[in-house]
């Protein structure tokens, strides 16, 4: 007998017993007798720990079933619990050897918890309920209650809580070489597992109703629940580390079941809107669809597809997967590029490269390297044309670097890294180079159209100009432009008229033909199409307030005006 009395959980109202219509007075847990670790079951549990038990469910489902929120008791090892249930019911066993109560709906059917001369009947399929022996001798040996694979979980808190299995989890993790400091476990069930646990509370209900109690599905211990205080202790143990809901680590392990796989199919017919296909889904039987048919679905309807109680398996569930995942890191800074033959992000078209690198490979595969990561998405504030360079102190860009092994870096060895990056190629350069949050990426992307960007612009006419003619460009302040979406990326961007405005122009007088203009700009102009038009779509444009033909020979962008990210002292 163990002294520790694992606490109780408490139980909702509509579970308190009655007699003759009122309210039977809670027993005082302090003053009650001790039974065994089993402290956390009274009286009104014997009945529903009998039918459970010689139905084929398993001592910690039994548990759950019984309310009990003791996470302590949970994790006592599997024979104990076992062991302990059967002194449970041979302490104190009533007289009666046989209870039966009737099911309201469908009508004249009833549950018989005893042995009858004829033998236990079959399941029926079209409604009834099971006969179902009962339990009752007090000398049963345990290997008789012994429960080969649990008829509710598949087995889950069975095998898949022992520490052999506990090891084999810790070895993936540690073979996987990830960096954490925490870690937070999931787990991913057969979606039938709910359809069992919906025939095992039905069951149950039925039973607590014949006592004048109720069992709503909230007063039941979720399966994931109970599973995670037996798994959390030893895992946090065997890696060293604590269990954090908010851990960006994730460790979680993929149950299937593939004897039952076809139990839940029913459902289907039942409910059909509940089953809908989707691209990512193999089956339209996932976990959430069948959740949501078993709301719908109406007791009789259910009790005429599905066995109650459920029957036992033959197999234990299988562990199809352990996986590890680490929370995406992001990484910001600025990017000056410096060739004219340089997409921003790979050039595909139609499946074949046109250029061989881009800004957004020559900076992430570096971070991809040293942060250990699956994958990477790359973001900027804007973007530039392969043509055109950034100069000034760049163009601000982010990189969500998904599943890294490696998280913690220093300021000095990302100052490290920038200078990797850096020494690698002629054509960009980083700066500022630093770990950011998830969150404030969001300034990146804030004031779209606010902000403003400056740019130098190479541009030629076609008829002869003096300094004279283009010094009026100086003075033109604010000006609007309305500009139709240019056909160079119409395949990419809507058909739109946009409008847009430059806030100032300054020209620099060249030749004959040639002058640059320094343009301050709405973030999101169309500085091409304001130069040559683009047949009439932009307007006005330069050609038209030349009154000639004109053309942009060269583009720079000398500033983009976001202050982010934070300047480093690099």
């Amino acid at each position: 007998m163990r002294s520790a009395s694992p606490l109780r959980k408490p139980v909702p109202a509509p579970l308190a017993a009655r007699e003759g219509g009122r309210a039977r007075p809670r027993v005082d847990r302090g003053a009650q007798r001790e039974l065994s670790s089993m402290s956390s079951l009274t009286e009104k549990d014997r009945p529903i720990v009998k039918l459970l038990l010689s139905t084929g469910t398993c001592p910690r489902c039994i548990l759950r079933f019984c309310s009990v929120g003791s996470q302590t008791l949970y994790r006592h090892p599997y024979k104990d619990l076992m062991k302990d249930l059967e002194e449970f019911l041979k302490k104190n066993q009533e007289k009666e050897d046989t209870v039966c109560f009737e099911v309201v709906d469908p009508p004249c059917k009833r549950i018989r918890l005893e042995h009858t001369e004829e033998g236990p009947d079959d399941v029926n399929h079209n409604g009834g309920l099971q006969q179902i022996p009962l339990v009752n001798n007090e000398n049963t040996a345990v290997e008789n209650l012994a429960v080969k694979v649990c008829n509710v979980c598949l087995g889950v808190l069975q095998e898949f809580c022992e520490v052999d299995f506990v090891k084999k989890v810790c070895q993936k993790v540690n073979s996987a070489d990830y960096q954490f400091t925490s870690f937070v476990f999931s787990m991913s069930l057969p979606p039938q597992l709910s359809v069992r646990e919906r025939a095992a509370w039905l069951l149950v209900k039925q039973e607590m109703g014949n006592l004048g109690l109720s069992l709503a599905k909230d007063d039941i211990v979720q399966l994931k629940e109970a599973y995670k205080w037996i798994i959390h202790p030893q895992l946090s143990e065997e890696l060293g580390v604590p269990a954090d809901g908010k851990s960006l680590f994730e460790v979680s392990v993929v149950f299937a079941h593939p004897e039952t796989d076809e139990e839940c199919h029913f459902l289907a017919t039942a409910c059909p809107d509940c089953f809908k296909p989707a691209k990512n889904k193999q089956s339209v039987f996932t976990r959430m669809a069948v959740i949501k048919a078993l709301e719908k679905i109406k007791e009789e309807d259910f009790l005429k597809h599905f066995p109650c109680p459920p029957s036992s398996p033959k197999n234990l569930c299988v562990a199809l997967e352990i996986q590890c995942n680490n929370g995406a890191v992001f990484v910001a800074g600025r990017y000056n590029k410096y060739s004219r033959n340089l997409p921003q992000t790979p050039w595909i078209i139609d499946g074949e490269r046109k250029l061989e690198s881009s800004v957004e490979e020559l900076i992430s595969e570096h971070l991809m390297a040293e942060f250990k990561a699956d994958s990477f998405n790359f973001s900027s504030s804007g973007r530039e044309d392969v043509d055109v360079r950034t100069l000034g102190n760049g163009r601000p860009f982010a990189i969500e670097l998904v599943n890294p092994r490696r998280i913690h870096f220093t300021a000095e060895e990302m100052k490290g890294l920038q200078q990797t990056i850096n020494n690698s190629s002629d054509k960009i350069q980083v700066r500022d180079l630093q770990l950011v949050t998830r969150e404030a990426i969001g300034r990146m992307k804030e004031g779209e159209e606010e902000k403003t960007k400056t740019y130098s612009a190479l541009i030629w006419t076609d008829k002869a100009i003096q300094k004279e003619d283009i010094a009026f460009l100086d003075d033109i302040k604010e000006l609007k432009l309305d500009q139709k979406t240019p056909l160079r990326v119409l395949h990419r961007r809507p058909l739109a008229v946009r409008c847009r405005i430059i806030h100032t122009m300054k020209s620099e007088y060249i030749d004959e033909h040639h002058f640059r203009l320094h343009l301050k700009t709405q973030a999101g102009t169309y500085i091409k199409e304001f130069v040559h038009g683009d047949f009439g779509r932009t307007k006005p444009n330069i050609g038209s307030l030349l009154n000639r033909t004109a053309d942009i020979l060269e583009l720079d962008v000398e500033s983009v005006d976001v202050d982010w990210p934070p300047t480093l002292d690099n």
